[in-house]
């Protein structure tokens, strides 16, 4: 079984759909061609998978199987689930996120046109930051900091096509829940590097992230980063007050 193959079936398991009728014979009859051989069947019905998955995945949530590019694109986030290396990390101190800056919970609230919501696990965070204003001034992402720096809850409008992107090789993504809905864990270390609101990489910007569960709730894309067992971040995220 090939990985497109297999990332189909994985992905078919979030399907709420009824068994479609077995009106094979009556096409074979209809067109009157012989029985096509098993390789086509299924390459067919890795296709029709495709399709069925861009029609019924809702699109504010932007879960897209790309076959030709073996990009997956949810929640904000754009992951490659190709074998192709990850990207050179800059040398030195990653840079920032645009504009960030450091700012206390009530005003990072104002500053950004989606409810901050706090996980109940983790309480009040230690630092919050916001980054990437619009000519507005109002910011695109919101930060929590707990632990120093080394968890972090990331918040952004989940409108926005793309917010950060991530360059993994499978096994390292995988499909679990948060509240019964659709949500991507990377376990371990990986690339990580911000887009732009125009759609541009933001190299300087790139850093290497720890494990992640990047899931969306109401219109808002979450990413929960750190030394977490995938059953630790869940819980953290389903606790988002």
């Amino acid at each position: 079984m090939g990985d497109l193959e297999r990332e189909l079936r994985d992905l078919s398991a979030w399907l709420d759909t009824p068994d479609p009728p077995d009106v094979t014979a009556r096409v074979r009859v209809r067109l009157g061609t012989p029985a096509p051989r098993r390789r086509r069947w299924r390459s067919l019905a890795a296709v029709a998978l495709v399709t069925l998955l861009v029609a019924v995945l809702p699109p504010t949530r932007a879960a897209i199987a790309d076959v030709v590019t073996g990009l997956l694109r949810f929640a904000g986030v754009s992951i490659a689930t190709s074998t192709a290396p990850t990207p050179t990390l800059p040398s030195g101190t990653a840079a920032t996120l645009p504009g960030q800056r450091a700012v206390a919970l009530d005003e990072a609230q104002r500053a950004v046109r989606f409810p901050i919501r706090l996980p109940a696990m983790l309480g009040p965070p230690e630092q919050v930051l916001v980054a990437d204003p619009d000519a507005t001034g109002r910011y695109r992402v919101a930060t929590l900091l707990y632990d120093g720096g080394a968890l972090r809850v990331d918040a952004f409008d989940g409108h926005l096509d793309l917010a950060f992107h991530k360059e993994v090789t499978p096994p390292g993504a995988n499909w679990v829940q948060v509240n019964g809905d659709f949500a991507v864990w990377v376990d371990g270390p990986h690339a990580l590097s911000y887009v732009d609101r125009t759609g541009g990489i933001r190299r300087e910007a790139a850093r290497l992230a720890g494990s992640t569960l990047i899931w969306q709730d109401n219109d808002v894309s979450y990413r929960l980063e750190g030394s977490l067992t995938k059953a630790e971040a869940i819980e953290i995220a389903r606790s988002l007050g």
